[in-house]
Parts: C-alpha cells; structure tokens; sequence
C-alpha cells in the first residue's frame, strides 16, 4: 500500500489527469497481463482492509477465479477451494489481485510454442524491447512484477518457467527443492519436477512469500520429505557480508557467446571483489533430453487426469481435450499444435521405458552433488538465461532463438528438483539478463542468502520505460 500511495503522490504532484487505476489497466492492456482480474472496487475493499495484493499464475486453484491453465477448455473450471498455497497466503494477510496469463498448459501443449500465448489469454508481452519474449509460463506473474504493478506474485516451474521470465523480465525467481511448497491444486505437468515459486522484484520479498507458502501438506506426499530441522526462516539472516569467504563454481554457459563470455567475467569479479573465492566447473554433463520428454508427457497424462477428475470442469480426460482442441482449432490451435498431447497420450503403454528414463533423468541429482563436493563449494553460480528474443508466432520459440543468441542455466536443477534463485545481474542488448545461484536439496535458505548479498551487491534494479 506504501508503493501505490507513493505512485499516487507522484502522479498528484506532476499533474497528471490520468488516474492510478486507469495508469494500471493501461499496462495491464499493453502487455497483456491477466487473464482475469478482481474489479477496482474489489481491489480498494481489500487495501482498505489492510490485505497486500498478489497475482497468482492461472494454472492454481484460486476461488472465486476459473483456473484455465490458459486454454479456452477450461474457462468454466472454477474450483470448490483454494489451493493449498494460496489458501496459506489468504490466511497471512493476502489477497489475489487477479490471475496471470501464462504459455498455454504451462508451455507442454506443442514441441512448436511461442512462450507467453494462451488461448485464454492471447500473447503477454516483455516490458523490454520491442515485441520480445516474456519467456514462460510463468510469463504475466513475471510481467506484472516487472512492470510494478505488484510486488510479488507466485508462477510454477517444471524446467525454467520460473527462472526464465524471472531472468528476461529483470525480477527474482526462486524455484524451491520440489517437496517444499505443495503442489496440490495446480494443474500439474510432472511430479517429479513440478513446484511453485516466487517471483518479487527484491529477494528479500521473494523469501517472505517462501517463508508463508513452504510446507507439508498431507495431500502431496512430497512435501512430507521436508527434513524435521529444516529453518523455513528465509528472511532471518540476510547480510550484506555473506559472500566474503564464499566458494562458488562457476558454470561456463553462455561462454561461447561475446556478450556471455563478458557477463561471466563480470560476474567472477565481481564476486572476487567481494571477497568470495571463485572456481570454474568444468561442465561436461551431457543433458538427458529425450529421457526427460519422455518423463514429462508420462507422468503429465497421469497427473493432468488425476486434476481434472477432482475438478469442476466438465472435460475430464486428455482424449477428451484433445477432440475439444480439434473441434476449437481456430481459436486454440492457430498459432501452434498439440503434439506433445498426442505424444502424452501414446504413454499409457511404456511403463517400462519411463522408469528408464526417469532413472537417468535423476542421476542429474548425483552430478550438481558432485560438483559441491569435489570442488567444495556452497554453490554453483552462472547466467540464468540469455536476453529476450523476439516473438516468433510462425516459428515458435526455436526458430526466435535460432535466429538470436541463447544460453541457458538450470534446467539440469530443474530435472533434479533442486532448488534455483534468479536475480537480476545486468543488461544486454537493452535487455535484463539474470545470475542463477543452484545448489542441492533442501539449499534453499543458503541460496537464498547468497542471492540477496548479491542483489545487494550488484545494486541492479531494472525498470522497463512502461510508456
């Protein structure tokens, strides 16, 4: 309430006409945010009732909202109860502002996807450049915090749909450990890999959400692996001073590219300037690709059923989304397919030939282990992801990233489930990249107190030119 009071100081003393509540639908509009939204009545009601706002990712049970997970199938999906996360923000004092737009089915509808489009909800748009990337699918929760609309809001990640539009739209993400937020209520992808995260424009707002949300939930047996002593006190011991002394491994992504070659140096002194000590990782990890596809449409037909059988929607199968796409393809498949539904759907039958891709999907695991212990180090360190790229609706994302340049950390944490925080490093290109800090299960409160001595650090704070 602070931060809107202060916007609205501002706006009083330039003289604008313009009033807050339209200055917001403004950037909502240009950047295509939400797919949809409490009223500014309802908005002011709560305020005035001391509750603090928050945009929730439309893929999570909120009541009172369609949970759409951005496609037209499921906007009469509106759920019986809030999810568990979201129903331990209501009870601290928050109130769900709206729901974000997303890449349709949290980006697992289609091999050919443009990040940030959703039948629902149309394309989100990065606050940066000119018609780039909000990446995905978390891609309007990152939005909505870039452009200050909000302060925190909640996306989900299965491989970098936290990191990424945390990284391209300049914010911090913290992917958790898988287990220590529930996922119960959120339309699922993979149990292996699936969590909900914060996303806040400091980190240290980003761990007081953490703080409320962690926690077991008897309904997600993950969650029940927390170990007995861990601090779920995020927020208790940030220091400035916490990296001097700090070993980091530095990972050598983005190295081959100019502009990445750069930021890596910039980084590695900067956190020898800081008394850190800093090793390179040589990074020799071949990544499991076609084992992890198999994993996820494996386990997204199983876990997506499973939803939608305790949901209020009517269409309880992914056959029968699938003819519901075909009978509705104007409208939802216009831009890409829904190959990766067809793929999922051909599962049933390789049981087998899942386990053995999620055994070598898992040793992921063993090797980010192995890089803290043999080169004792408290955390591995490197470029989140690289700038945004243009949006490519003909192409997908691929061909985009094809035509610019990419790199990318942290999707080997996301295959383990270990925990990833993002935060904003520098600019290129114009265009906000982010430092990634990754370590093993349960890190989450050291990595956490690494990337705020670092936010501190670097002192980076992007602003789009929201005009």
């Amino acid at each position: 309430m602070k931060k809107t009071f202060v916007i609205l100081i501002l706006l009083i003393f330039n003289g604008c006409n313009q009033s807050l509540e339209s200055s917001s639908i403004n950037l909502e509009e240009k950047y295509n945010i939400y797919i949809s939204k409490l009223s500014n009545e309802q908005i002011e009601e709560n305020l005035n009732k001391g509750l603090k706002p928050i945009a929730i990712k439309d893929n999570i049970d909120v009541k009172g909202f369609a949970n759409t997970a951005g496609s037209i199938a499921l906007k009469n999906n509106y759920p019986d109860n809030n999810a568990f996360l979201i129903q331990k923000l209501v009870d601290n004092g928050y109130f769900v502002i709206g729901k974000t737009n997303l890449s349709e089915w949290a980006n697992f509808r289609s091999s050919s996807s443009t990040s940030g489009w959703s039948s629902m909800g149309g394309q989100t748009i990065n606050p940066y450049g000119e018609m780039r990337t909000p990446c995905g699918s978390s891609s309007g929760s990152g939005v909505v915090v870039a452009t200050g609309l909000v302060n925190v809001a909640i996306g989900t990640e299965t491989n970098g749909s936290v990191s990424c539009p945390s990284s391209v739209n300049g914010i911090v993400g913290i992917k958790p450990t898988v287990g220590l937020v529930s996922r119960s209520g959120i339309i699922p992808i993979s149990h292996t890999q699936d969590t909900a995260g914060p996303m806040a424009n400091s980190v240290s707002n980003a761990a007081s959400i953490l703080e409320i949300i962690a926690g077991k939930d008897e309904n997600d047996s993950a969650t029940l692996a927390i170990p007995e002593d861990f601090d779920f006190n995020f927020t208790s011991n940030l220091d400035i001073s916490d990296l001097k002394g700090k070993r980091f491994g530095l990972l050598p992504t983005g190295s081959q590219n100019t502009d990445g070659k750069l930021m890596l140096k910039k980084m590695k002194i900067m956190l020898e300037q800081a008394g850190a000590i800093v090793v390179d990782i040589d990074d020799n990890r071949e990544y499991p690709g076609s084992e992890e596809l198999l994993v996820l449409l494996y386990e997204f037909k199983v876990g997506l059923e499973q939803y939608l059988a305790n949901s209020n929607s009517e269409l309880k199968t992914l056959d029968e989304l699938i003819v519901y796409n075909e009978e509705n393809k104007e409208e939802i498949l216009k831009h890409f397919d829904q190959s990766h539904f067809y793929d999922s759907n051909a599962t049933s039958s390789q049981k087998e030939e899942y386990l053995l891709a999620l055994e070598r999907v898992l040793q992921t695991r063993t090797e980010i282990d192995d890089f803290i212990k043999d080169y004792n180090i408290e955390a591995l360190v490197g470029l989140s992801w690289s700038p945004a790229w243009a949006i490519n609706h003909d192409g997908g994302d691929d061909e985009a990233i094809a035509e610019y340049k990419f790199w990318v950390n942290g999707s080997f944490a996301a295959m383990a489930g270990y925990p990833h925080v993002t935060i904003p490093f520098d600019y290129v290109d114009g265009l906000p990249i982010g430092m990634s800090f990754i370590g093993s299960k349960w890190d989450d409160k050291k990595l956490i107190e690494l990337a705020y001595a670092a936010e501190q650090l670097i002192q980076f704070k992007p602003t789009p030119n929201n005009k």
